[in-house]
C-alpha cells in the first residue's frame, strides 16, 4: 500500500518503506490449505446424496476462515512502517486507521531483538527510545531489523547535518532582515525540522541580535 507524498513536507522524501514481515502470513496460509483438505474430505467421506449437509459443513469452514485467515492477512496488507528523511512512521487499519510518528531528531536510542527462528527468517522487533510523551514505541515483526536499524541511525545523523547547516545558515546571515529570519525558522519548525523549544531559542536570538 502506497504511502500518501500529499502527507509529506515540502522537502520530506520517503528513504524505505515495507510491510511487516512475510512470516506473519504462515499461519493464516496454513489455516487455508487445513480448510481446503477439510472441504476435500467432507465431499469424499460423506455420502453423495448428503448435499445439504456438505453445503452447511463447507459453509461453516469458509466462515471460520474469516477470523482464521482473512482477518491476519488484511491486516498484514495494511500495516506500512515507512522511514522518511524525517519521521518514522507506521500506519495500521483498513477502514479505521491508526498510527505512531516519530520524528528522527526526537529519536535516542534503537534496541532490536530477534530469538533464533526470527533470526533465522530475517525478522524481529524493533524498540524505540524517544524523547516525549512517546516514551518508548515497539515496532514488532520488521524485515532485516539490524539492517534497518542502522539505516535509522543513518538517516537520523543525516538529518541532524542538515538541521545544523539550516541554523548555521541562518546564524551566520546577519544581513537578513529579522524578520525574514523568523519567517524561515518558522517553516523549519512546521516542516519538523527544528523542535518547538528549538524554534524559541532561535525566535529569542533572532530578536536579541545575537
Amino acid at each position: 500500500m502506497a504511502f500518501p507524498d500529499n502527507i509529506l513536507t515540502d522537502d520530506e522524501k520517503i528513504v524505505r518503506q515495507f510491510r511487516p514481515h512475510w512470516r506473519m502470513l504462515a499461519i493464516p496460509v496454513l489455516w487455508l490449505i487445513a480448510a481446503i483438505v477439510a472441504i476435500v474430505l467432507v465431499y469424499q467421506m460423506l455420502p453423495p446424496d448428503d448435499s445439504t449437509v456438505d453445503l452447511v459443513i463447507t459453509g461453516l469452514i469458509v466462515v471460520a476462515l474469516i477470523p482464521l485467515c482473512v482477518n491476519p492477512v488484511l491486516k498484514w496488507w495494511f500495516t506500512s512502517y515507512v522511514l522518511t528523511s524525517e519521521r518514522l512512521i507506521t500506519r495500521t487499519g483498513m477502514i479505521a486507521r491508526s498510527g505512531i510518528e516519530l520524528p528522527l531528531q526526537n529519536i535516542n536510542n534503537v534496541l532490536f531483538n530477534q530469538s533464533v527462528i526470527e533470526r533465522v527468517l530475517k525478522s524481529g522487533d524493533l524498540l524505540i527510545e524517544s524523547a516525549g510523551e512517546s516514551g518508548q514505541s515497539e515496532f514488532t515483526n520488521i524485515p532485516n531489523p539490524e539492517e534497518f536499524q542502522s539505516l535509522l541511525y543513518r538517516t537520523r545523523e543525516e538529518q541532524s547535518r542538515k538541521t545544523a547547516a539550516e541554523e548555521s545558515a541562518i546564524a551566520a546571515d546577519i544581513t537578513r532582515d529579522p524578520t525574514e529570519q523568523l519567517e524561515r525558522a518558522a517553516k523549519l519548525r512546521d516542516d519538523g525540522v527544528l523542535s518547538e523549544e528549538e524554534f524559541q531559542d532561535m525566535k529569542r536570538k533572532i530578536l536579541n541580535g545575537d
